[in-house]
């Protein structure tokens, strides 16, 4: 990465810290109150999302730590890595939702989400659609390692093309390990959901797709091994490898959230 682009993640966090919320060591970004309220359950009303932290995320069963919001737009991310104009806020049967356009010949298009913490246990969901013109595969969610040279890189990716889904562990000497995969299609939506104990060989892995707890190729359905790595972590959703043909990523707002039901409420 540029140090430009480090300068820019510092000063969006720079200005964003009096909003952190630390528990146990680990960095708790809560739900902001959207224009339309917040259920008393720490869900955002539907067609809204936060775009900041405060605390009323919370409720008695959870909290909400970190939603973007589609009536603010882009900037709700900590980032965009994409030419201009090609993220946006697009209509469609979810109501208002995220669009990643990764023209032909383009490595990325994608939008940023927290910086995490080594230790840090949360769920996060949200649903997609993909529409890929060539036989290549994209990341379609990462968590990503700062610096990418000498780490896992991305300790956890999901990848698909037109023809299946797959969530692959990069252990920290950069060897993936691909531990699930489901058949999908272009323009099909699927609903993931992920819980992620954060770690550099002791990280924990579960996954709900399409609302079923899934098994990995391991036979458990928890998976072990990294799931941070270097400096700093981060989540990044939209459309990621350098290809040929374009390439879109359609996706509901992600949620953060310290439960499952939280986490899924809005996918």
């Amino acid at each position: 990465m540029t140090t430009a682009f480090h300068r820019r993640r510092l000063a969006y966090w720079g200005a964003a810290a009096a909003a952190l919320v630390l528990t146990g060591g680990a960095i708790a970004v809560a739900e902001q109150a959207s224009a339309t309220g917040t259920s008393a359950s720490g869900a955002s009303a539907a067609g809204s999302s936060s775009s900041g932290t405060s605390s009323s995320g919370a409720s008695s069963t959870g909290k909400v730590l970190w939603k973007p919001n589609t009536t603010v737009g882009p900037t709700s991310f900590a980032s965009v890595q994409c030419a201009t104009g090609n993220f946006s806020v697009v209509t469609s049967g979810k109501g208002k939702v995220w669009q990643a356009y990764q023209a032909a010949g383009q490595e990325r298009c994608e939008a940023l989400g927290p910086v995490l913490t080594d230790g840090q246990t949360f769920y996060v969901g949200w649903s997609s659609k993909v529409a890929i013109d060539d036989s290549n595969d994209r990341y379609i969610f990462q968590l990503k390692c700062d610096p990418s040279t000498g780490t896992a890189n991305h300790p956890i990716e999901i990848d698909a093309t037109d023809g299946r889904v797959r969530l692959q562990e990069w252990d920290t000497k950069h060897v993936a390990h691909p531990i699930w995969t489901a058949p999908i299609a272009n323009n099909q939506w699927h609903s993931y959901a992920l819980k992620i104990h954060l770690g550099r060989t002791d990280g924990t892995i579960d996954l709900w797709y399409d609302g079923k707890k899934q098994t990995f190729s391991t036979g458990s359905g928890t998976f072990t091994g990294t799931t941070y790595d270097g400096s700093s972590d981060y989540l990044k959703w939209g459309s990621y490898h350098p290809s040929s043909g374009a390439a879109y990523n359609t996706f509901t707002s992600p949620t953060m959230a310290t439960t499952l039901q939280l986490a899924t409420a809005g996918s």
